[in-house]
């Protein structure tokens, strides 16, 4: 039986039509409140979009030989994240997925239920109403979402404990303030960390994030590797591959530590003993540096404790071209709506380039050169990475929110280039 209001008014995301209460304003971007039992936040439709793709790519990779990818929409509401999967994956890995769409809210859950009952794989697609920490511990995920209003730490643990041998567990949380160091009591008080408020607070606060993740992995036997880490508008999201590994977890402290803006020379040096620099940075003293967790810096500038180690995987990333989202929005063989695939677009900018440099130790937030240097304006981070690459480095404009790019180039060269014009 379809709930009352039935059939609403129809959204559009990707190419799936998405009934709900009331219209929604599609171009709205930041948080939305949860008023009604039909909520739906356009402005995590670029999060929907990059779960599409990662799950695409996954499922033949990390995930190839699992015939069934036990999945769970842990915050479903009104299901349109899992409807994308079923709408706009390839009809041979969408049969494989077998999803549990979770929800508190009943209302929501009818709408839900009235939409899947459009969806050829519908039948493959259970729902719960009820909290998603006990749904989660109800059997083994190949696939875990979680996308609550807040921190993901309430779920983190029992995410760990439930995934399969070999699992995705993909989080978002907005929490921003806190996780960016702008509200440094809730900060520490969920995440144990601090975060110097700089250019770079929102990479450092999506490291918070990984640490936090990696540390109940290691709880559990687990080992994470990060796949792609995004800082979106008014949320941060971490994607991760969850093993079953006890070596991996006790040694998960090794890619923990520290970030130290304006680092002395002394820092620079246990940096590149610890091999979180590179030994040609030897004598620079580059904007930030990081830090092995036995480091324990003080004062300020100091960030931590955080992720230490790269952010994402290069192929996954390679992966989320423009041209992939592009075919999303084709992916039923009808003409792409334009406003829908310049959505799409935007959703993946710069994550397929920025794949080439994603093992770069430096990200270098173009504004803060200048006061950092000294010189008379911000340089283009499209013209510091194209000429970092004419000399044989590898550096890409950056994913991440500021103007910025990323490089393996020395820091000495970064300087000099920019002293140059660049």
């Amino acid at each position: 039986m379809d709930p009352p209001g039935w059939p609403g008014v129809p959204y559009l995301e990707g190419t799936t039509v998405h009934r709900v209460p009331v219209a929604v304003d599609r171009d709205r971007r930041g948080p939305a409140g949860k008023e009604s039992g039909g909520f739906l936040n356009p402005a995590m439709s670029g999060n929907r979009t990059r779960s599409v793709l990662m799950l695409n790519y996954l499922a033949d990779s990390a995930l190839e030989g699992v015939q069934r990818i036990q999945t769970i929409d842990s915050m479903c509401a009104t299901g349109i994240r899992t409807r994308r999967w079923l709408n706009e994956l390839p009809k041979e890995t969408a049969s494989r997925l077998r999803v549990r769409m979770c929800d508190m809210n009943e209302v929501a859950l009818e709408w839900a239920r009235s939409n899947l009952a459009r969806d050829p794989l519908g039948h493959n697609v259970s729902l719960t109403q009820g909290d998603a920490r006990r749904e989660l511990l109800s059997q083994g995920w190949h696939w875990i979402d979680i996308d609550p209003y807040g921190s993901p730490m309430p779920f983190l643990d029992l995410a760990m404990q439930a995934t399969a041998r070999r699992a995705i567990v993909s989080m978002s949380a907005t929490d921003t303030a806190a996780l960016s160091g702008s509200s440094a009591g809730p900060l520490m008080r969920r995440y144990g960390a601090r975060v110097w408020p700089d250019g770079l607070k929102h990479d450092s606060g999506l490291r918070v994030l990984l640490a936090a993740a990696a540390t109940a992995a290691a709880r559990h036997d687990r080992v994470i590797t990060p796949l792609l880490s995004v800082w979106d508008s008014h949320h941060l999201r971490v994607t991760v591959l969850v093993d079953r590994s006890k070596s991996g977890a006790n040694s998960h402290q090794e890619s923990i530590g520290w970030r130290v803006a304006n680092p002395s020379q002394e820092d620079v040096g246990l940096a590149i003993s610890a091999g979180l620099l590179p030994q040609h940075d030897n004598g620079s003293r580059p904007m930030h540096a990081m830090l092995p967790l036995n480091a324990s810096p003080s004062g300020p500038g100091v960030s931590g404790p955080l992720w230490t180690g790269v952010v994402g995987d290069a192929g996954l990333m390679k992966s989320m071209s423009e041209e992939a989202a592009s075919l999303i929005c084709a992916s039923n063989n009808s003409t792409p709506n334009l406003d829908e695939e310049r959505h799409a677009r935007r959703a993946v900018r710069n994550i397929a380039s920025e794949a080439n440099a994603i093992h770069g130790a430096h990200l270098v937030v173009t504004d803060s050169l200048p006061g950092f240097l000294g010189g008379a304006g911000p340089p283009s981070p499209y013209s510091m990475a194209k000429g970092l690459r004419s000399m044989g480095f590898s550096a890409e404009v950056s994913r991440y929110g500021e103007p910025s790019f990323r490089s393996d180039a020395p820091w000495s060269t970064i300087v000099d280039l920019y002293k140059k014009g660049a």
